[in-house]
């Protein structure tokens, strides 16, 4: 989905060139969520997790070389397997910091899913539902924002820092609950206050002018798009007054906490999303690429994985010592898995029988594994967890109402995982 669509739809184009330019003006992003106040209350019990911190590892990350060693098999390839703080629990030579924080996770290695195609994949993980060309599906930030909403009204509840296409929407539901888009997390909100010289009375005016447009154009083409539209611009003026902008802006960190994540973006993603979540944005979702290693797959590890080992370790320890792991769950998660067979090209294809993803915090008990595949990392052989199953944890962990239907545009009742059920055991 486009983060502009409700512009691409719109009926008269120099009306939806000056809507797009202004927002992009505004906040230096190509579309910007609409926020406010949460709708409902927690309705369910669950975990401890009031917030989520969703690291995505975008191209299908490797579970034989990260959290599912297999020592002395011919399918493990140049990957040694290293002991970590949860006790028995091996992981991949590649992450050592994370090894020493395993006590704070668990990793489950019985992940399944059906697709084997990165955007049928990446829709699948992120909204537990099938691409179809006749609707658009929300995504976990989205259904949270929809049921609760966030801790700050002037802020948005969900964020999407680095992501791609079919990673973090809206769906059906209306555009208020998209994430709000960073590209490079070191920059922030870009243009997020008005020029010098442009005075308060100025914007005033010109605001005024804009609401005109949009009601006299709201009357004679009335449409959810259009409407939401001008209710994005309503809110990116109210984020440009929010003394929370401070949130967004790294460069308030102390230097030595902002090397400790690590100098490349996702590690930056991950402070910031830290940042954010103390400053009451409920999920925000960082992407790292470079997991589809159908060439050279140990090559690329040596280079990725120390990137996810700093920033990953940092982040739990950070939210550890602030006290915040026990109210945040932090995930960790890939489309699917990686072949056990490693290829001519000395790459590793794509996997969907059997993968690794970790959750920590949250209520999740710490130090130990969840399922298991056979010797050679190729069959689940031990409480095999789906993809719906995997988003109705979360959702259980945060007490969304996994019951609850809500309808689309045209009708029909979907609800948060769909037929996924929450794996009760990982929780502590």
């Amino acid at each position: 989905m486009s983060r502009s669509d409700p512009f691409h739809r719109a009926d008269e184009p120099t009306r939806r060139a000056f809507l797009g330019q202004a927002a992009a003006g505004l906040l230096g992003v190509s579309g910007l969520a609409i926020f406010g106040p949460g709708v409902t209350a927690r309705t369910t019990s669950g975990g401890t997790a009031r917030n989520v911190i969703y690291l995505y590892m975008a191209g299908g990350m490797s579970h034989l070389d990260t959290l599912d060693v297999k020592p002395g098999a011919e399918t493990q390839g140049a990957t040694e397997a290293i002991p970590t703080q949860a006790e028995g629990v091996l992981i991949g030579h590649r992450l050592p910091n994370l090894a020493r924080h395993l006590d704070k996770a668990t990793v489950i290695r019985s992940m399944q899913t059906t697709q084997g195609a990165h955007e049928q994949g990446r829709y699948y993980l992120h909204t537990g539902y099938l691409l179809r060309g006749t609707i658009q599906h929300p995504s976990l930030g989205a259904w949270l924002a929809r049921f609760q909403g966030g801790d700050n009204p002037s802020l948005p509840p969900h964020v999407e820092i680095g992501g791609t296409r079919y990673t973090a929407q809206a769906g059906f539901l209306a555009s208020r609950f998209a994430p709000l888009p960073i590209g490079d997390p070191t920059r922030g909100l870009q243009s997020a206050r008005p020029p010098e010289s442009v005075d308060a009375s100025t914007v005033a005016r010109r605001q005024e002018l804009l609401a005109a447009m949009n009601q006299e154009f709201l009357e004679r083409r009335p449409s959810r798009r259009v409407r939401a539209a001008a209710e994005m611009y309503d809110q990116a003026v109210e984020l440009m007054r929010s003394e929370d902008l401070a949130a967004f802006d790294l460069g308030l960190e102390d230097e030595r906490i902002r090397e400790a994540y690590g100098s490349e973006a996702f590690g930056q993603g991950c402070l910031l999303a830290r940042r954010l979540v103390e400053h009451g944005v409920r999920f925000v979702e960082v992407v790292l690429g470079g997991w589809d290693t159908h060439v050279e797959n140990f090559e690329a590890l040596d280079e990725r994985c120390p990137i996810l080992d700093q920033a990953l370790s940092t982040l739990l320890a950070d939210l550890d010592a602030r006290g915040l792991l026990e109210e945040t769950l932090v995930v960790l998660a890939t489309e699917f898995g990686r072949t056990p067979r490693i290829n001519q090209n000395n790459g590793r294809d794509h996997y969907p029988q059997a993968f690794s993803c970790l959750l920590a915090g949250g209520g999740i008990a710490g130090g130990r594994a969840y399922g298991a595949t056979d010797p050679t990392g190729s069959e689940i052989l031990d409480s095999p967890v789906s993809i719906p199953d995997f988003n109705a944890t979360i959702a259980w962990a945060l007490g969304l109402p996994l019951e609850e239907q809500v309808f689309s545009e045209s009708g029909r009742p979907f609800t948060v995982a769909g037929k996924g059920r929450p794996v009760l055991d990982l929780f502590a």
